[in-house]
C-alpha cells in the first residue's frame, strides 16, 4: 500500500464518519507565537477556544464554514528542533501529520473507536499496545480511555506521565489535555508510536514549558466544549504499513534517495532527502532565504544541501532533477509545489553562497580548534551554517554546541541592535502592526496607499473570480502588498488583467474612503468582509469605498490607515501571482 492509497483511505474513512475534509494550511502560520506550522490542529485552534464556530465561521481553506463539528486533514508540518539530528533514521524537519478533529461533536469513546477501526480494519495492522495518562496533582488518571480500549479488545494499556501523554499547548497559550497513544511494530520488531489522540479538556494561559514547570499564578481551566485532536505521523505509519525498518525506506523518500550517487554516505543521503523535501515545501509556501526567522531556517537547509551536493560533485542539472523529483512525487496532493520556482530560488542562493563557500572551507581547515566564536565568524564571513561547521569540523569542533553558537549569534544581534538605535536616535518603527510596516512619514504614505489598494484587490478578485475568494493572510511593506486568498487554481492572464483593470478603474473614479463604527453583530449584517483569523474589537471599524455603506463597492472590518479618496493611490500593478498552499494563492502588488 503506497502513500497515495493510505492518504485516500484515511480521508475517505473519516469523511464517511461525518468529518469535513480540509486542505492543508500553509507552513507559515497566522499564529504569531510560533515560527512555522508544527501540528495539524493549528488551523483549527480557534474552534477549540471558542473564538470561531465550525458551523457559522468561514474557514479560509474552504471559503465557507466547516458545516460540521468534526474535521480531518493531512497537514504538512515543520519542526526546527530536530535539524541537528537529521541524518539518523528517525529525525525529520518536514513531516506530514494525519489527523481527525472534533470541536464538541464527539469525545473519547468515538475517537478511540475510530482509531482502532482505521488501524485494524482499514489498514489491517495489529496494535502492539496503547498508553494512557497516569494522572498528576491537577489532572486525574484517564481510566475512561483504559475502559474503552479494553472493550475493543486491547488489553495492554500502559500508564505514562505529564511529559509523555499530556499534549499542548502550542505557542504561548492554548488548549491542552491528556492523550492516549497507539503503538505498532515495525519490520525490525520495534514498537513505534504512530498515533497520538489528544483530548482537549483544558485551556492553559502559558507555554508548555511553563505548564511542566508549574509556573505560579497560571492555572489549567476546563474548556466549555471539550474536543479531540489527533495526530498520526504519515512517515511512521507508512514504515509500519510497508513493513520497513525506518522511515527513509518508505516510498515517501526512496524516489529522492535513488537519484543520489551510490557512493554517497547513507547519513548524507538522508540529510539530502529530508532537506530537499523541506526546502521545496518552504519555498512554495512563500519563504525565501534570509538571516532571520523562517528565512534563516530555509537558508540553513539550502546551504547544507549545497555543501553536500558540491562535495559529491553534483551539477546544477543534478540539483534541478532532485528538486523536480520532490515536486513531482508530492504534487498530486500538494499542487502548490512548483519545481521551477524552487529551482530559481535555489540557483540564486547557490550563486550567493558559492562565492564564499570554498574560501570558508579553506579557512575552516586552517583552524586548530573551532568553538562558538570561530563558528560564528565562519557563518558571518563565509555563510557556513552551524550544521556544516559541526559536521566538517570533525574533532576540531568536538566541543562546539548549538547552544553556544546561538548565544554567540544573539550577542552579535544585541550589538547590532544597539548600533542601530544609536544611529537612529533610539526610535523604533513608526508603524508596525504585523500587516503594515513603515519607519517614517514618507513610508507611511506609501503603505497607506497599498493598504487601501489591498482592500480593493480583494473586492476585485471576488468580482472577477467569484464569492468563494476569501482572505487567507496579508502583509504590506513599503515595496509591495502581499495578499493571500482562497482559490483552487492558477489565475489566467485574462483574469489577472481584469482584476488589475478593475482596481485601476475604481482608482480613476476617485471614490471616497469612509468609516463607520458599529457593534460587531450589526457590522456583520452589513455584508462587510472580515478576516477569519483576525481578532476584532467590539465595536468595530467598517471602512467602505463609496458614497454610503449600503451601496459601497468595498466594505471591510479594519483598523486603518487609509487614503481619503481612491485617486490618492495612483496606479496599481499586479506584480506576481503564485501558489502558497493547496487551495491558497498569493498576489503581490505595487503602486506607482
Amino acid at each position: 500500500m503506497d502513500a497515495k492509497e493510505v492518504r485516500e483511505r484515511f480521508l475517505k474513512y473519516f469523511e464517511r464518519q461525518g468529518h469535513t475534509v480540509v486542505l492543508p494550511s500553509s507552513l507559515i502560520p497566522d499564529d504569531p507565537s510560533v515560527l512555522l506550522t508544527t501540528a495539524g490542529m493549528q488551523q483549527f485552534k480557534k474552534y477549540y477556544t471558542g473564538e470561531a464556530d465550525p458551523l457559522t465561521t468561514v474557514h479560509p481553506n474552504l471559503g465557507k464554514p466547516l458545516g460540521a463539528k468534526s474535521a480531518a486533514s493531512i497537514q504538512k508540518s515543520f519542526r526546527t528542533s530536530d535539524i541537528d539530528e537529521v541524518g539518523d533514521t528517525t529525525h525529520l524537519t518536514l513531516f506530514e501529520m494525519v489527523g481527525n478533529f472534533s470541536f464538541g461533536g464527539y469525545f473519547k469513546k468515538e475517537a478511540i473507536t475510530y482509531a482502532y477501526e482505521f488501524i485494524t480494519k482499514e489498514l489491517g495492522l495489529p496494535i502492539s499496545y496503547v498508553t494512557i495518562f497516569k494522572g498528576s496533582e491537577v489532572v486525574p488518571k484517564d481510566e475512561e480511555s483504559r475502559a474503552i480500549w479494553n472493550e475493543l479488545g486491547v488489553s495492554d494499556v500502559r500508564e505514562e506521565g505529564m511529559e509523555d501523554v499530556f499534549w499542548g499547548p502550542t505557542g504561548n497559550e492554548g488548549p491542552c489535555g491528556p492523550t492516549t497513544e497507539v503503538y505498532c511494530k515495525n519490520a525490525s520488531g520495534k514498537d513505534v508510536e504512530i498515533w497520538n489522540i489528544v483530548f482537549n479538556q483544558y485551556f492553559y494561559p502559558g507555554s508548555r514549558e511553563e505548564l511542566l514547570a508549574g509556573a505560579s499564578g497560571k492555572q489549567l481551566k476546563p474548556l466549555e466544549t471539550p474536543g479531540v485532536d489527533t495526530g498520526m505521523g504519515l512517515e511512521r505509519l507508512l514504515m509500519i504499513v510497508q513493513n520497513k525498518g525506518n522511515i527513509f525506506e518508505t516510498d515517501l523518500f526512496q524516489p529522492i534517495i535513488e537519484l543520489l550517487p551510490n557512493e554517497m554516505d547513507d547519513r548524507v543521503k538522508r540529510i539530502m532527502a529530508d532537506h530537499l523535501r523541506a526546502m521545496t515545501f518552504l519555498i512554495c509556501d512563500g519563504v525565501r532565504p534570509s538571516n532571520k526567522e523562517a528565512g534563516y531556517v530555509l537558508r540553513r537547509l539550502m546551504r547544507r544541501v549545497i555543501v553536500h551536493g558540491k562535495r559529491a560533485n553534483l551539477s546544477e542539472g543534478d540539483m534541478e532533477r532532485l528538486i523536480g523529483a520532490v515536486a513531482l512525487h508530492y504534487g498530486y496532493f500538494y499542487p502548490e509545489l512548483e519545481a521551477d520556482v524552487v529551482a530559481e530560488v535555489f540557483e540564486e542562493e547557490y550563486e550567493k553562497f558559492e562565492k564564499t563557500l570554498d574560501k570558508g572551507l579553506r579557512e575552516m581547515a586552517k583552524l586548530e580548534k573551532i568553538g562558538a566564536v570561530e563558528a560564528f565568524n565562519l557563518f558571518q564571513t563565509f555563510g557556513l551554517p552551524f550544521e556544516i561547521v559541526k559536521e566538517l569540523g570533525g574533532d576540531k569542533a568536538g566541543e562546539l554546541s548549538r547552544k553556544n553558537f546561538e548565544e554567540e549569534f544573539e550577542k552579535h544581534q544585541h550589538k547590532s541592535r544597539a548600533g542601530q538605535e544609536k544611529k537612529f536616535g533610539g526610535h523604533g518603527l513608526l508603524l508596525d502592526t504585523g500587516e503594515l510596516k513603515a519607519k517614517d512619514e514618507e513610508e507611511l504614505k506609501i503603505v497607506t496607499r497599498l493598504h487601501t489598494a489591498t482592500h480593493m484587490l480583494q473586492r476585485a478578485l471576488r468580482e472577477v473570480l467569484g464569492p468563494e475568494v476569501t482572505q487567507a493572510g496579508s502583509d504590506i511593506t513599503v515595496e509591495r502588498t502581499r495578499f493571500d486568498f482562497t482559490f483552487p487554481r492558477k489565475l489566467t492572464d485574462d483574469e489577472k488583467k481584469k482584476v488589475e483593470d478593475l482596481v485601476n478603474q475604481k482608482i480613476k473614479e476617485d471614490l471616497p474612503m469612509q468609516k463607520v463604527v458599529l457593534p460587531r453583530a450589526e457590522a456583520e449584517k452589513t455584508g462587510a468582509l472580515y478576516f477569519f483569523k483576525e481578532k476584532y474589537p467590539d465595536p468595530v471599524n467598517v471602512y467602505f469605498i463609496g458614497k454610503d455603506l449600503e451601496s459601497a463597492w468595498s466594505k471591510e472590518f479594519c483598523g486603518g490607515p487609509h487614503v481619503t479618496h481612491t485617486g490618492e493611490i495612483g496606479e496599481f500593478h499586479l506584480a506576481k501571482e503564485e501558489a502558497v498552499s493547496s487551495g491558497v494563492r498569493r498576489i503581490r502588488g505595487v503602486v506607482k
